[in-house]
């Protein structure tokens, strides 16, 4: 059997990045850039108020005796372009966000001066008063004082989160140069399976895998093509695969089917029309996992056991979806954990469902429930995946591990 980085390794090397397209910026939420992003200009743009208050020369406090009075020549609200030049012992009533009118090099809040009236359509006093000195510079954002033109601002490989997507509407990027989404072909295999709406009956059980699948491939940045359920024939598996073809799409995930039951047609179809590459793996849970080729399309055959189908995805499939997203850093996060009870392994590199608790800033980890491959509940109830390295069967109590964060 292969070791989990090895089979990983193989599995990434037959990926490579998405073509790139254009995509207005409404629809980028998650997508991953094909281009680095360059402002075109600096933010904020121009010199402007940070708070509702009074434009105003700072040099007419130097060496005056307060309270000052000053004439009020304009009202600037927000969006408009100041005309007037402030002259000795002026100053404009001015919103937040407006424009600086030239001469002024300083804002005074309204509340610090004698014009109390806030209300909406208020007119603007001809005089102000006021009892503090303001130093030259406050509560005004410069020019450029977040970026300027030229700057890096994201670069390519980079997921867009929804900061992002403001900053480049900011910037006034209307399309953004992405990568496609890569597309990814699912089906579940097994006589034994039931549609979700369809009632229980003797030896049968609901398809759950291709809801779990479908969710993680979502969540991963790519597009699902639900094909159903392969029945235990020949000729039922190959259908669907041909489906997948016909659809052309980037990697096919199938879940059961890849064991050597006889009834698991799966992996002999691939066989027959591509190739395995290899089909153990040295894990717990999700020791039967393929992976090779079918006409010529990448293929990842899961376990069918709900957790392994989980797990398997998650330490092989996400990884090979963000190498075709272009995506440059996407591991899940891992934390280093200690175990609160002794845990026991059988020497497989083993992900194991536990719940973290965390107090004074130590991490401690219970396991949640029995670790059966089918106890999903378990994984319902974790948020956190042990990582018992590959020889080691027993972990003492206290001692750390690594955890992948669900």
């Amino acid at each position: 059997m292969l070791s989990v980085t090895e089979a990983l390794e193989r599995i990434l090397s037959h990926f490579e990045v998405t073509a790139k397209e254009m995509v207005p910026l409404a629809k980028c939420a998650g997508r991953v850039l094909a281009a680095d992003i360059i402002a075109a200009h600096d933010l904020p743009p121009f010199d402007n108020s940070s708070m509702d208050g009074f434009a105003i020369r700072s040099a007419d406090l130097a060496n005056a005796a307060l309270p000052i009075t000053l004439d009020v020549v304009a009202d600037i609200p927000a969006g408009s372009v100041p005309t007037v030049t402030l002259a000795q012992g002026q100053s404009a009533r001015i919103m937040t966000g407006a424009q600086l009118p030239k001469g002024a090099d300083a804002v005074i809040p309204v509340e610090d001066t004698d014009f109390h009236s806030r209300d909406a359509g208020t007119t603007a006093p001809q005089t102000i008063s006021f009892t503090r000195t303001v130093q030259a510079g406050e509560n005004i954002r410069p020019r450029g004082m977040d970026l300027h033109a030229g700057d890096m601002i994201l670069q390519k490989g980079h997921k867009l989160k929804a900061q992002d997507l403001g900053m480049l509407a900011m910037l006034g990027v209307a399309e953004v140069q992405v990568h496609k989404k890569p597309r990814v072909a699912l089906f579940s295999s097994g006589d034994e399976l039931l549609e979700v709406d369809s009632p229980l009956s003797e030896g049968k059980i609901h398809d759950s895998n291709s809801y779990t699948l479908a969710a993680l491939i979502e969540d991963a940045g790519a597009e699902v093509l639900r094909l159903g359920i392969a029945k235990d024939t020949w000729e039922s598996v190959e259908d669907l695969l041909q489906k997948a073809v016909n659809e052309d799409v980037d990697l096919i995930v199938s879940s059961a089917g890849v064991s050597v039951g006889a009834f698991d047609f799966v992996k002999d179809v691939i066989e027959v029309n591509g190739k395995l590459d290899f089909w153990r793996v040295n894990m717990r849970p999700g020791k039967p996992l393929a992976f090779g080729e079918y006409r010529s399309i990448p293929f990842v055959g899961l376990p069918g056991n709900p957790v392994s189908a989980f797990v398997g995805f998650k330490v092989f499939v996400r990884p090979a979806l963000e190498r075709l997203a272009g995506l440059m850093d996407g591991a899940s996060p891992r934390v280093r954990v200690r175990c609160e009870g002794e845990i026991k392994s059988d020497g497989r590199e083993s992900y194991l469902r536990a719940k973290i608790r965390t107090e004074n800033g130590i991490h401690t980890v219970v396991l949640t429930g029995h670790q059966g491959s089918g106890n999903l509940l378990s994984l319902v109830q974790a948020d956190a995946l042990l990582i018992i390295p590959a020889g080691v069967k027993c972990v003492p109590a206290g001692q750390e591990v690594e955890a992948i964060l669900l």
